[in-house]
């Protein structure tokens, strides 16, 4: 193997892969966000958007709360400390494979 490959940092597989990334970079700029908001920037179905929000929340990425307006359900999302850190360092590693 190529030595300046055996050097690349580990990226995080969790975040790395396309959909969830895509939903941890929303979510980095918001305070919070509801489903609706992932569903319209993310481009992804409802389907496909639940199942990586279910992942995320699985690893401990993002912290969901459901609650009520009037009789409606609403639930939003953001991420955790353990969401932001690794998005800081999956950016990190990304950033330093680029520099090399």
């Amino acid at each position: 193997m190529n030595s300046s490959l055996q050097n690349l940092p580990e990226l995080d597989r969790i975040i790395h892969e396309p959909a969830r990334l895509t939903i941890v970079a929303l979510l980095s700029s918001v305070a919070s966000a509801d489903f609706l908001f992932l569903l319209t920037q993310s481009g992804l179905t409802k389907g496909n958007l639940s199942v990586h929000l279910s992942r995320l929340e699985e690893a401990g990425y993002i912290q969901v709360e459901k609650t009520f307006r009037g009789k409606i359900p609403h639930t939003e999302y953001h991420l955790t400390q353990k969401g932001k850190s690794a998005f800081d360092q999956y950016r990190k590693s990304l950033s330093s494979i680029f520099d090399k």
